[in-house]
């Protein structure tokens, strides 16, 4: 069955080419595009020679590692929900995900107040977690009984309701925690620490792990509830593995730096554009790679000015047009 997977996307399916070819041809250029990025980023932004090694190693070394951990995360989380909808527009963000994630945080920062002893980033981020949790498990719940097309729009309606109830939040919180609650909805890579940065990784790990052992699975969906549920594969297992490998690596990086989009439906559509299939065995790393060169690039434009600007804004300004792009490409 060689490169069947990728198939099953249509019209969204990567570009053909010798797929052996390919993947030995563009990994070692995305690694040396990743490193010079990732030098470039920690040059970003003023006054390095001011105070030297201090800003470097305390301040913009989290904040590019950050990147590269919270694209790679947003990639990953993103290939695994176009797989197991088979939709080439899911994403955290787009199916609620990173909603719920949001809404969890806001619940901790705003509707429980910022200034109570218990509170710090761990708990802000296990609100995340457990409300992207919570939203997999509804989004999983509904796959059985909706089509993948009705089930996107559902998706977007709870993105809806969680916007809403969140700024029905607002209106009772305290001045700390709202200017708290609008730092963090812009989006940033900056002022992570490394306990915090820790445990974004071990998320990344966590999911990756997953990922990969629910690989197969992931290539037999593609094709179908009833082709993968002939071949012996529990298409509910398939579904649940993938969204709680999602759900971890979306609310811890929803939780540290806020709601950052468009990472996951771009970055799996480059990957199998780049590497010429959507088998999972190649497209997991692939898709965490191109993950990490798109947040770093959204990071490196986002602190260009003297202002650092949102990076949840640059990063749509990268990813609006790349979608745009694929879709038109996709229908043509």
């Amino acid at each position: 069955m060689k490169d069947a997977p990728s198939r099953t996307f249509g019209r969204f399916r990567a570009a053909r080419g010798p797929k052996g070819q390919r993947i030995t041809r563009f990994w070692p250029f995305l690694c040396i595009a990743l490193i010079l990025l990732a030098a470039l980023d920690l040059l970003a932004g003023n006054g390095l020679g001011a105070v030297g090694g201090v800003l470097l190693w305390k301040l913009r070394l989290p904040r590019m590692l950050t990147a590269v951990v919270a694209g790679a995360s947003l990639g990953l989380a993103g290939a695994q929900m176009q797989a197991v909808f088979r939709n080439p527009l899911a994403d955290p963000h787009i199916m609620g995900v990173s909603g719920g994630a949001g809404l969890g945080a806001a619940v901790v920062s705003l509707a429980l107040g910022s200034s109570a002893w218990w509170f710090s980033g761990t708990s802000m981020a296990l609100a995340a977690i457990l409300g992207a949790f919570l939203t997999s498990a509804l989004i999983v719940t509904l796959s059985a009984r909706v089509r993948s097309s009705t089930l996107l729009i559902l998706g977007v309606m709870l993105g809806f309701i969680f916007s809403a109830v969140t700024s029905i939040l607002q209106y009772s919180a305290g001045e700390e925690s709202l200017k708290l609650f609008y730092s963090w909805m812009a989006g940033s890579f900056s002022g992570t620490r490394y306990g915090e940065l820790a445990a974004m990784a071990a998320a990344l790990l966590g999911g990756m792990v997953l990922a990969v052992c629910n690989g197969k699975g992931l290539d037999l969906i593609l094709f179908g509830d009833d082709y993968a549920t002939f071949s012996g594969a529990s298409t509910r297992a398939i579904r649940t593995q993938a969204m709680l490998s999602a759900s971890l690596m979306t609310g811890m990086v929803t939780a540290f730096c806020g709601p950052v989009g468009f990472v996951g439906i771009v970055a799996p559509h480059l990957a199998r554009r780049l590497w010429g299939t959507a088998a999972h065995r190649s497209l997991i790393p692939g898709t965490m790679l191109t993950g990490a060169f798109l947040a770093l690039v959204a990071d490196i434009l986002a602190n260009l000015w003297p202002t650092p600007l949102p990076v949840g804004s640059t990063m749509a300004l990268i990813g609006i047009p790349l979608v745009l792009v694929l879709l038109l490409r996709n229908t043509s």
